[in-house]
């Protein structure tokens, strides 16, 4: 049987296009000449003796963009980071208190672009052993952890609607108990889920 790691390595490394907000829509695109800002997100992989678990974020409600909104630890890429690694792993330890020396990063997804025009880079990291988040109340409300086989199927997937700016917009989903998981974070675990389906 294929450990965890390898299978994390395999899917990584298959060939692949990134993916949109604008995938669920067709007929809508981007703005012509839209400049996107670089930006990283950590898909951290926890493995505890309760199996592994993604850890995912819930933003804070006091946030002026995307309040409430289930999402990775990340953010910008700023001009001190390296590379979007880097990136991914400041702020998942400005974040949720997650050392970066504790993450194995694996490798990256296909980037995401999302309608707010940013271009995310999807770095994946194991974490061995539990992990007891710390958020940052300005940022984060809470960390919580979805169990790896859930977001990995893609028929936990579903698309779903609502009007956005006047139009109506569609957009991937997969809830996870009381948790609304959706929008860029749904369609990079779809992306995911895809490349981890036997």
């Amino acid at each position: 049987m294929v450990d965890l790691r390898t299978r994390l390595i395999r899917a990584l490394e298959a060939p692949g296009a990134g993916s949109s907000d604008f995938d669920p829509n067709p007929g809508l695109g981007p703005p012509q000449g839209r400049v996107l800002r670089p930006a990283a997100v950590l898909v951290p992989v926890v493995i505890t003796a309760r199996g592994a678990q993604v850890m995912l974020t819930k933003r804070s409600s006091a946030l002026a963009h995307h309040p409430g909104q289930v999402a990775f630890p990340g953010g910008k890429v700023d001009a001190g980071d390296k590379t979007a690694m880097h990136a991914a792993l400041r702020e998942a330890e400005e974040e949720v208190g997650l050392h970066q020396a504790r993450v194995d990063v694996l490798g990256t997804l296909p980037n995401h672009v999302t309608v707010t025009g940013y271009d995310v880079t999807p770095v994946v990291g194991l974490i061995e052993g539990d992990v007891v988040p710390e958020p940052e109340a300005g940022e984060v409300d809470e960390a919580f952890f979805v169990p790896l086989a859930h977001i990995t199927r893609p028929e936990n997937f579903r698309i779903e609607g609502r009007r956005w700016q006047g139009m109506m917009r569609r957009y991937y989903a997969v809830p996870w108990g009381p948790y609304y998981i959706w929008g860029a974070t749904a369609r990079m675990l779809r992306g995911f889920a895809e490349r981890m389906a036997p």
